[in-house]
């Protein structure tokens, strides 16, 4: 079979996608996931999109392929191009650009019959041209339909179709935003490329565009949301190579600032609690049946966020909160340090102690969680304290660590 770069499985091309980018630099030998016929597939077919971000690095074990993009030259996410790669067969193309033009004017108005009758017309000049059936034909018909391209009007028992009104663009800014910081943002990009060129007035200082291969996913997850429905998730455990299948209602989606992961938080019958769960890991979303409790687990959730800094809706003593809490002093010229805590504080509490110092204090499900967060204020901190002694313990040595490697006293002078 011939090489091509279109695809027909997103989800084997995701997986190379992310060994490219997110893992990288391993070398043809390291893939036994599949053979090495199948890698070199898969690898030309992400340098045929992505070739100009393709790397390569040779090492004593072979050549290491990989991606390096940087968002600061790249203004839209250039991963959105496997989105605009899925194969297709010769009928569909032939059937689709014949309906269109049948149906070119949203005042022309054809029953199945009338519409079988054009396209026989079309095929008439051809040697050994493509036959279409009722059945086919009717089908692509209910297809775009369900897309909105088509609408279709029943006029007693008659079917008559037409092709529905095309929407009025939208503004280049709007789309250039929303392509790059909103779920689903590939849609923003197909709409892009209806846009004659212009001049990009966006850029990014944290620009996270891995979240463009689960696009298919968080679109599921959302539409499962919308309906109020229960799903069945196939996730898998890439350190351990397991596969797990979960039946979940699916309740908000969260997105880290600070990483750019992608979360859902859906309840979980079995174990009759509310859990986090990684987008990346889901394979597969499979909608089921609505579910009776869903405006009842929303509020459930909405109550619960008041105590969680991250997406972590529990810890190692069940539902006992922890506390934390550390002071900060700052300059008379420092009045960003203020601004930020307010800024940033999300469940948490800050009191301004007097006009250099402020104290932030939290009650939370996890405070593991906020340490990276608290770090970012090291050099100001002058007292800290944990409910859970352990953490507290390890945030001194760690600091105490710092210390030692930088040379530097407790005093803040050179040792």
């Amino acid at each position: 079979m011939a090489y091509s770069e279109l695809i027909k499985n997103f989800n084997r091309i995701r997986d190379y996608m992310r060994e490219f980018y997110v893992y990288g630099f391993k070398s043809r030998e390291e893939f036994t996931k599949k053979s090495a016929r199948s890698y070199d597939d898969e690898r030309r077919r992400v340098e045929s999109w992505l070739g100009a971000y393709m790397q390569f690095r040779q090492t004593p074990d072979g050549k290491n392929v990989f991606l390096s993009i940087d968002s600061r030259t790249a203004p839209h996410n250039p991963l959105y191009q496997a989105w605009k790669a899925k194969s297709f067969t010769d009928g569909d193309v032939t059937l689709h650009f014949i309906l269109f033009d049948i149906l070119h004017s949203p005042e022309t108005s054809l029953t199945l019959n009338e519409i079988m009758r054009e396209i026989d017309g079309y095929m008439a000049g051809f040697a050994n041209a493509r036959t279409f059936d009722a059945s086919t034909v009717r089908k692509k018909l209910k297809e775009y339909t369900q897309e909105g391209l088509i609408l279709a009007l029943k006029n007693g028992k008659t079917v008559y179709y037409r092709r529905a009104e095309a929407a009025a663009p939208l503004p280049a800014d709007v789309l250039d935003f929303f392509s790059e910081v909103a779920p689903c943002g590939v849609i923003g990009s197909f709409l892009l490329d209806k846009l004659p060129p212009h001049r990009e007035r966006f850029a990014f200082k944290h620009h996270y565009i891995t979240g463009a291969m689960d696009s298919q996913i968080v679109c599921d997850l959302l539409s499962a949301i919308t309906d109020r429905c229960c799903v069945t998730i196939d996730s898998v455990n890439r350190r351990k190579q397991t596969f797990t299948e979960r039946h979940v209602v699916p309740l908000q989606l969260f997105f880290s600032v600070q990483n750019g992961r992608q979360y859902v938080l859906a309840y979980v019958p079995r174990f009759d609690r509310i859990s986090s769960f990684r987008i990346d890991s889901i394979v597969t979303v499979t909608q089921e049946g609505p579910c009776e409790r869903f405006d009842e687990l929303r509020r459930t959730l909405a109550e619960m966020r008041r105590h969680m800094w991250g997406v972590c809706t529990q810890n190692r003593l069940g539902d006992r909160l922890e506390h934390v809490s550390f002071t900060v002093r700052y300059g008379a010229n420092e009045t960003h340090i203020p601004e930020r805590l307010e800024r940033e504080k999300r469940c948490g509490r800050v009191e301004r102690l007097d006009e250099h110092t402020s104290r932030f204090s939290a009650d939370v499900y996890d405070a593991t969680e906020l340490v990276p967060w608290m770090r970012t204020f090291i050099c100001r901190i002058t007292d800290v304290s944990f409910s859970d002694r352990a953490l507290e313990d390890k945030f001194r040595e760690d600091v105490a660590a710092m210390y030692a490697l930088y040379g530097v006293t407790k005093g803040g002078e050179n040792a």
